[in-house]
């Protein structure tokens, strides 16, 4: 008769010391409790005796992390190239606008901000003279038309405009100069391009000064070019031509207003970025003022800073990044289920060695322990896998595509912290499963 399970259980605990070398290829366990570093190299010897089912376990968490990363980057760059192409409009910026047209009775259905002509030369006059938070205004009057030289054409944005644009809207001559007060007094036609419109009618810089161009059957005489500024979300800024606003008004767009010369916006620029809140303040009161607005009347005017702008951007992009993010995240959640399951089966496999260790001495807290940090290990080692996965991505897209991506630190520690979390909370049922474990029954496993 073959001698009981539970007699050769007792004669392996008698036995001391004991030394066991477990079939699974994990390095060898002393009697009773073990120490942190001798659970991990438990758990890594334990990973590493089926290298091929640990890879494709990590590989979930891996495909996750490196989406996550890679999206988040290039959420990150997409906000921080809107950031900096609505600060390259100007600096401590406030946009005047028309207000809204509206039609078919009253209050009337609103045909949009813009519509209407209320703004004037005039009012950006005051603004100048009166608002003492205001440092430059560059009244606006904008309007498309055909532009042409030897035989190239080009349809191109016009803009009416005074020499103070320059420094409102921080857009420098590249070659040449900007025209000054004396041509706007004269409306001069003179014209200065942009660098959109100097390619499009195939000049360059410095070949465009002096050279006569044709606008609505009116010759302009090139005197500077500005310097380049690049595409926004908005518009191409380089696909203008900037003229002297009277110029502008009186012999291409031709729009008046019974008070004056009607404007499309007001561009102002506060004293400082402190002083954009009272700028807007004493700009709105000026107009309500000289329009004569009086509550409830609604104003017939829109201003819009341009930190309302930067606001808005992040918020569209902020909503993309994490939109992409959680999209991204959804394969994290399918790497931990597969590490859950991988852990289950990895149980259910080492029964007798659970029940070989727990014979000898071993608590159900080590058994927890090294079941746990196998999960842990599998999930950090894959997240490191992704980091560097992700990287790589996120720098691919840059070069490959010319998208700005910006990896920052903290979603790399996001995402590792994330790792440990997934080996934890599914790594959890698997190992009180196999602390739970009955060491009688575990012997008698096959």
């Amino acid at each position: 008769m073959p001698p009981d399970r539970t007699d050769s259980a007792m004669e392996l605990k008698q036995q001391t010391p004991v030394t066991l070398s477990l079939g699974n290829g994990s390095p060898p366990a002393r009697r009773g409790g073990l120490d942190l570093i001798e659970t991990i190299q438990l758990a890594w010897g334990s990973l590493l005796a089926n290298k091929l089912r640990s890879a494709l376990t990590m590989l979930g968490v891996i495909i996750g992390i490196a989406a996550v990363i890679a999206m988040v980057a290039i959420g990150r760059g997409a906000q921080a190239q809107t950031e900096a192409q609505l600060k390259s409009l100007g600096s401590n910026l406030i946009f005047v606008q028309n207000g809204a047209a509206s039609f078919g009775g009253t209050p009337g259905a609103s045909q949009g901000a813009g519509t209407a002509t209320t703004l004037t030369w005039d009012d950006a006059k005051a603004i100048a003279a009166t608002a003492q938070a205001v440092e430059d205004v560059a009244p606006q009057l904008n309007g498309r038309a055909q532009a042409t030289f030897a035989g190239a054409n080009t349809n191109t944005n016009l803009v009416g405009t005074t020499p103070s644009y320059v420094k409102v809207r921080d857009f420098l001559p590249l070659t040449g100069r900007f025209f000054n007060q004396i041509e706007l007094d004269q409306s001069a036609k003179v014209a200065v391009l942009g660098q959109t419109v100097v390619d499009e009618l195939g000049l360059d810089s410095r070949s465009a000064l002096g050279k006569s161009i044709r606008i609505r059957g009116e010759d302009f005489l090139v005197i500077g070019t500005l310097e380049y500024k690049g595409a926004t979300q908005f518009r191409d800024q380089d696909d203008q031509i900037v003229l002297p606003l009277t110029t502008m008004a009186g012999r291409i767009v031709g729009v008046n207003s019974l008070s004056g010369i009607a404007l499309n916006n007001v561009a102002v620029s506060a004293e400082s970025g402190d002083q954009i809140d009272a700028a807007q303040f004493q700009i709105t009161n000026l107009l309500r003022l000289r329009h004569k607005i009086v509550p409830p009347r609604v104003d017939d005017f829109f201003i819009r800073t341009q930190a309302d702008l930067v606001e808005a951007s992040n918020s569209v992009t902020g909503i993309f990044t994490i939109l992409l993010g959680v999209t991204a995240a959804i394969s994290l959640v399918v790497g931990g289920i597969g590490i859950m399951n991988i852990m289950l089966v990895s149980v259910s496999e080492r029964t007798r060695e659970i029940g070989i260790r727990k014979a000898i001495g071993a608590r159900s807290g080590d058994i927890l322990r090294q079941f746990l940090i196998e999960a842990v290990v599998l999930a950090a080692s894959g997240g490191l896998l992704g980091i560097g996965l992700g990287v790589a991505a996120a720098w691919a897209v840059s070069a490959t595509l010319g998208w700005q991506t910006s990896v920052a630190a903290e979603s790399i520690a996001l995402s590792l912290g994330v790792c440990v979390a997934i080996g934890v909370f599914f790594g959890v049922y698997p190992a009180r499963q196999a602390a739970r474990l009955d060491p009688i029954a575990a012997l008698r496993a096959d």
